[in-house]
C-alpha cells in the first residue's frame, strides 16, 4: 500500500497519520514461517525541518516452535517504527535500514512495516524471555521443572572431590 504524502513534503510541521494491514504469511523466517495473521500498523509521518518522519506500532501475533524447549507457542508482539523517508538515497552502498526511499511523493506500507518486522525480530524464537530450554542429559522440558539428573563433575576437580569425600 502506498501512502500519499505530497501534502507534507514541501510543509514543515505537517502530518499523515496512516493505518494498515499487512499480509506477512509468506515471511520464511530460519525454517518456520511464524505470521499467519495480519500485522497491523498504524502511526503518523510528520514533516520536521524539512525530513520525513515516520513513527508508530507493529503488531501481530507469532505462531512457531520454541528454538530452547522446542513446544509450539503464540505469542503477541508489538515493535515501534521509527524510520526516515527521503526522495532520494544519497549513498546506496552504506544506506541505513532505518532510512526508506519515497516512489514519487508516496511509501510503500508495505515495505516499510516488513522490514521493520524483521529487523526487529530475535534471531530466536522463543516461548517466553526466559524460556530454561531443555536438559542437555535428559531432554526433560526445564520449565516445567527441575530434572533428576546428577551434575557431572568438572574432570579438574575430581582430586578436591576425593578431599571432601574424607
Amino acid at each position: 500500500m502506498l501512502l500519499g504524502l505530497s501534502e507534507i513534503i514541501d510543509s514543515p510541521g505537517g502530518c499523515v497519520s496512516f493505518s494498515t494491514s499487512v499480509d506477512l504469511s509468506d515471511l520464511c523466517y530460519g525454517i518456520s514461517y511464524p505470521v499467519s495473521e495480519p500485522v497491523l500498523a498504524s502511526g503518523t509521518v510528520r514533516n520536521t525541518a524539512g525530513v520525513l518522519v515516520m513513527t508508530g506500532e507493529i503488531s501481530t501475533c507469532i505462531h512457531g516452535i520454541c528454538d530452547r524447549c522446542a513446544n509450539p507457542f503464540d505469542r503477541e508482539v508489538r515493535f515501534p517504527i521509527d524510520v526516515v523517508l527521503v526522495t532520494e538515497m544519497a549513498d546506496e552502498e552504506n544506506e541505513d535500514e532505518w532510512v526508506f526511499p519515497l516512489e514519487g511523493d508516496s511509501a510503500d506500507l508495505d515495505d516499510i512495516v516488513r522490514t521493520v518486522f524483521v529487523l526487529n525480530l530475535d534471531s530466536k524464537l522463543l516461548c517466553k524471555e526466559d524460556c530454561k530450554g531443555l536438559c542437555q542429559r535428559c531432554g526433560k522440558n526445564l520449565n516445567e521443572g527441575p530434572c533428576n539428573c546428577q551434575k557431572e563433575l568438572d574432570p579438574r576437580f575430581a582430586a578436591l572431590k576425593q578431599l571432601l569425600d574424607k
